[in-house]
């Protein structure tokens, strides 16, 4: 199985929501036709394609100490959760012209 990533976020969950993550922790995964166990060779060519058409370049940015804090708690691949944050605020025209 692939090694996932998880990240801490503090936030407060309502009992419901407290006993529906409990429920599907303890519960177990079904795979079938339409979704199979993923093989490492297929988790590799699902990588692979979303990596095909990222065609990245460098820049330098000036980031503020918030700013930096918060992307580096990311840890590794910090860089790239900045790239794919910038992303999608560039395809929120509020958020564009909010931060002109």
């Amino acid at each position: 199985m692939a090694n996932m990533k998880y990240h801490e976020i503090d936030v407060e969950l309502t009992d419901k929501e407290k006993k529906e993550l409990e429920k599907a922790d303890a519960g177990s995964v079904l795979y079938d036709n339409e979704s199979p166990e993923m093989t490492v060779e297929m988790l590799r060519e699902f990588k692979a394609m979303g990596q095909k058409n990222r065609a990245k370049q460098t820049a330098s940015i000036r980031l503020s100490e918030k700013a930096r804090r918060f992307s580096e708690s990311y840890g590794k691949g910090y860089t790239s959760f900045l790239s794919r944050l910038i992303d999608a605020a560039l395809d929120d025209a509020t958020l564009v012209r909010k931060c002109l």
